[in-house]
């Protein structure tokens, strides 16, 4: 799927082309959220946790693992180059201690994991985290400040900088362990003062401000001398990123430099080095061998001068389009009017003589043509960016030179805010290296460049380490994990055994066993077995359990369960295909195109679509308007007008539909959101619309999650998110007369912005809400919360689902890939159950085996002996001790444990084994005693038979029954005669 890529580089590039953008009223603009309201909200984070009745319910992560996820910062062992730490951009910290082969999370459940920049004191085992990302996409999530930790990742402690929300490097004096000065580039969506160079002197609690440009500039890079600790260089950002427009530049952007350990800074940028509006993102590195020399990648904005020869070479542009007559257009040759379509890719049925007609007719204008190509937000530019340049000084800052003569095309576009590093090799001052959508070096300063990346290699790089001991070692942190090379990137060995993978949307199939399906942020659409297990045996087998599907921005999936085999998805700005599972490569393209004449249709970046479940061959899919196919998607009819409030002018695709939902209980009753706050419902297939979105909903906020319900007809759910306004407070709400009312529910939920919203298929008291740090349930239709746990991290839940059949509830997360939990037990969870003292959940019978207890093939096996578990799951009122036994149908008890349960759902593994003191009691009551014997192991395992499960206190008791059977008997073999 190379021509995908393609595409969407290509896009990228024409959305990434900033524009000034007009603020919104300060009347439109929702407040960002306080450091300490945050906090507040943590803490009741923490309280849903532990006072939870469902805690206990086990999750399982099904991967995948092999297309990762993006990674932000790198440190090494400088003892051992095996030993290392690796940061994820919204999936925690990890450690590798050989080289790679296997991970373990050190930070995954404090108040926010998103991760910009890691700093370790090998010596003293002291690890320092900035969180909240530096690389400011729209899925870069906030951080909470600094983090410390002094015993190497096993407790966190935050040290400040709350308000910082995204910090971009942090710089350890290298003798005095107390002196820490950190890059802060502060908030995403919002100005605030919290920006600059910040430093402290004793170890972290307190922090003073250093270095400051204004509201909207903050650090995004940093580095010291590596002799002198007392002299280090800084890079500021200017920016104004909105969910309608990003400005990536600013007169603020520049270089600085601290002589007394940033104290105090002067600009050193100029000279040399660019100071227009154009000056984007900076980094910095200073060459170990030679401080004096140092480099600076620039993304530069400025545009670029067009060449007279581009110009000649074009006889029909967009510029003349703009402004020729009708009768001048008419006059145009008609080979050059199709070389222009040919360039912009106008749909085959458009040619000069039809469009000649239409014109000389008045249906349509020569600036149709430009206005066709254009989003339907904002003009864009024509002009075409400087992009990538490397900049180098010789006197430590004082004067700077470009370094290359030609611009570096094809390194960072026209998002360079997404890259920005520079690395220099340890001896030789020449030889550098600067990442991008390719990883490049050069050996000449600069001069001249080639690709070091490699076909395992992910294209989108933000971290390289570079080993100071050997020359060509180097270990790489892209969009798609980690790599290590040997040999400078000729060849690289892939690292991705971390469930690390940024899922946008989950969905599954009825298949048996069924498959999970996902769209993960620059990784592309997957599908693969819900039962998957992580192992590494695939290497040999040669066939990894997961598949990718679909290339780019992965997306929506909607699955038609007729087949488990069509399958409707695509990536980013609504590029959606129809294809079969079985063979992807195959995919045909469907979404719905404007008609020459009219606007372009908007496309979210997560376009929302949707199969009928009343009939599969139904499909509905959401741009700024309403298209429905009754043909599985070969064609689309175009039922509403505009549903957003009309989009914003920007760079950024805006006003657009994030949401549709179907109800269950009626074919055609429709409700779609849009990233701009509105909410429609139709209740004819989408032929007439009815806004909804009226107080109390708030105004300006995305609509996440439209969900109707699956149990009354009038019910709708609804959650709306701030994140793009730094805004995290949690907002969903629930009517019961199809919008036409609305109240706010969850109100014991965490300051946290609301993802996702689901009703349970079976139980229509169950709610589940997905947040930026996790997952809740509701038992009584959102007037209570209470979080889940059972091993998820604190990362941010963007879909979850519920499979019908399996009592599934599977959750796809921006950061730590996929989770399923079977939700059974909750689903039962009914107030007669709730008032009991105990309750026992059935307990699946179980096949006697002979094997128990046995020792593997041989002695050597690595698996050891062959144990039964049976899981027995239980409720209790209180947390409090008690008694679980096991007896026989004659009343013999044959086990006895003292355990600690907990109020709320608990899950005992039991191992069908029993006290040797009963054996002989029990040996005397069987038929056939024969075969009862103490396991290899030493254990007695339970015969077959029906026993009974007991759970007892001082307030009383509860039982089960549980059943042993027979193994199948084999048949006799038959002589022949």
């Amino acid at each position: 799927m190379k021509f995908q890529y393609v595409l969407v580089l290509l896009f990228c590039a024409l959305q990434g082309i900033a524009q000034k953008q007009t603020a919104a009223p300060p009347s439109q603009i929702p407040a960002s959220t306080k450091a300490e309201e945050r906090w507040t909200g943590y803490q009741q984070r923490l309280k849903l946790r532990e006072n939870s009745l469902v805690k206990n319910v086990p999750f399982r992560n099904v991967g995948p693992t092999i297309m990762s996820g993006r990674v932000v910062d790198l440190e090494v062992d400088p003892q051992d180059a095996t030993h290392f730490y690796v940061a994820f951009a919204s999936g925690g910290l990890w450690e590798t201690k050989n080289n790679g082969a296997s991970f373990s999370p050190l930070f995954q459940n404090e108040i926010a994991i998103s991760i910009g920049d890691i700093a370790v004191n090998w010596s003293q085992s002291l690890i320092y985290i900035g969180s909240g990302e530096n690389n400011s996409s729209r899925s870069s999530y906030s951080g909470y400040g600094m983090f410390k930790s002094e015993n190497a990742g096993k407790n966190w402690t935050p040290i400040g900088l709350a308000e910082s929300h995204h910090i971009g490097r942090i710089v350890l004096h290298p003798t005095n362990p107390n002196i820490i000065t950190v890059a802060v580039l502060g908030h995403l969506y919002s100005e605030n003062a919290e920006r600059g160079i910040y430093k402290t002197s004793d170890g972290g609690k307190t922090w003073k401000k250093t270095l400051s440009v204004n509201n909207r500039t903050g650090a995004i890079d940093l580095t010291a001398d590596p002799v002198n600790p007392d002299v280090l260089y800084a890079a500021t950002w200017e920016k104004e990123r909105k969910a309608w427009n990003f400005d990536g530049s600013g007169v603020g952007s520049g270089i600085y430099k601290s002589t007394d350990g940033a104290e105090n800074w002067v600009k050193i940028s100029g000279n040399g080095f660019p100071e227009t509006k154009g000056v984007g993102r900076i980094g910095l590195a200073v060459a170990p061998s030679n401080p004096q020399i140092m480099y600076a990648f620039l993304d530069n904005q400025d545009t670029r001068e067009k060449k007279q020869s581009d110009e000649q070479a074009e006889k029909v542009t967009k510029g003349l389009l703009r402004t020729i007559s009708k009768e001048n257009f008419i006059a145009l040759d008609n080979k050059d009017i199709n070389a222009f379509l040919d360039k912009n890719d106008f749909p085959q049925k458009y040619n000069a003589v039809d469009i000649k007609k239409d014109i000389t007719a008045e249906k349509i204008k020569p600036s149709d043509l430009v206005e066709y190509l254009e989003d339907a937000n904002t003009l864009l530019f024509d002009t075409e960016i400087k992009g990538a340049e490397m900049y180098r000084s010789n006197d430590g800052g004082k004067t700077w030179n470009k370094t290359h003569s030609d611009y570096l095309d094809n390194v960072v576009y026209t998002y360079g805010y997404y890259f920005g590093q520079v690395r220099v090799d340890a001896v030789d001052p020449d030889k550098i290296y600067t990442y991008g959508v390719p990883i490049l070096t050069s050996e000449d300063g600069g001069k001249t460049w080639k690709s070091i990346g490699g076909n395992n290699v992910h294209a989108d790089h933000h971290a390289l380490w570079v080993n100071p001991k050997r020359s060509g070692h180097l270990i790489l942190g892209n969009d798609g994990g980690v790599n290590i090379s040997y040999d400078n990137g000729k060849t690289w060995t892939k690292c991705n055994t971390i469930p690390v993978g940024q899922f946008y949307a989950v969905t599954y199939d009825m298949a048996t066993p069924y498959n999970v399906y996902g769209g993960l942020q620059d990784n592309g659409v997957w599908m693969g077995p819900s039962t998957y297990q992580y192992s590494n045996e695939w290497n040999q087998e040669g066939i990894y359990p997961y598949k990718t599907i679909m290339g780019g921005d992965g997306m929506q999936v909607q699955v038609d369960f007729r087949d488990n085999e069509t399958v409707y998805t695509g990536y980013q700005f609504g590029n959606y295909y129809r294809l079969n599972s079985k063979n992807p490569d195959n995919a045909e393209y469907i979404t719905p195109q404007h008609e020459l004449g009219e606007r372009p249709l908007r496309w979210n970046w997560e376009s929302p679509i949707l199969i009928s479940r009343h009939n599969q061959d139904i499909i509905y899919f959401g741009s700024n308007k309403f298209h429905r196919s009754m043909d599985k998607g070969k064609t689309f009819q175009t039922l509403s007008s505009d549903l957003t409030t009309g989009g914003k002018k920007g760079n950024v695709s805006y006003g657009t539909l994030t949401s549709i939902a179907e109800s269950p209980k009626r074919f055609g009753l429709l409700y779609v959101g849009t990233d701009d706050g509105l909410i429609h419902i139709s209740k004819d297939a989408g032929n007439s619309w009815e806004k909804i979105s009226t107080p109390p909903l708030p105004q300006n906020f995305w609509v996440s999650t439209t969900e109707a319900s699956n149990h009354k007809e009038n019910r709708v759910y609804v959650s709306l998110n701030g994140y793009r306004w730094d805004n995290f407070e949690s907002h969903i709400y629930a009517s019961e007369d199809y919008g036409k009312t609305w109240k706010k529910i969850g109100l014991d939920l965490p300051i946290e912005p609301v993802n996702v919203i689901r009703e349970d298929p079976k139980n229509e008291n169950l709610l589940y809400v997905g947040t930026d740090h996790g997952a809740y349930i509701s038992l009584d239709r959102g007037t209570s919360f209470q979080a889940l746990d059972g091993g998820l991290p604190s990362v941010p839940v963007h879909d979850l689902t519920i499979h019908p059949r399996e009592n599934d509830l599977i959750l796809g997360t921006h950061g730590r890939s996929i989770f399923i939990g079977n939700i059974a037990h909750i689903q039962a969870l009914s107030p007669t159950i709730l008032s009991k003292n105990f309750h026992f959940f059935d307990t699946k019978k179980v096949t006697f085996n002979k094997n128990w207890g046995k020792q593997g093939w041989n002695k050597w096996n690595l698996g050891g002996f062959n144990e039964p578990k049976q899981s027995i799951c239980f409720y209790a009122q209180q947390t409090e001790s008690v008694t679980f036994s096991v007896t026989t149908e004659t009343g013999l008890e044959v086990y006895t444990k003292k355990i600690d349960a907990v109020k709320g759902l608990n899950y005992l593994e039991y191992n069908i084994s029993m006290v040797e003191s009963a054996a002989e009691p029990l040996k005397k009551t069987l038929k056939e005693s024969s075969t009862f014997k103490k396991a290899d192991n030493g254990i007695y395992y339970l015969p077959v038979g029906t026993y009974t499960f007991n759970l007892s206190n001082n307030k009383g008791n509860a039982t089960s029954t549980f059943t042993i059977e027979s193994p199948k008997k084999t048949e006799e073999r038959k002589n022949k005669e």
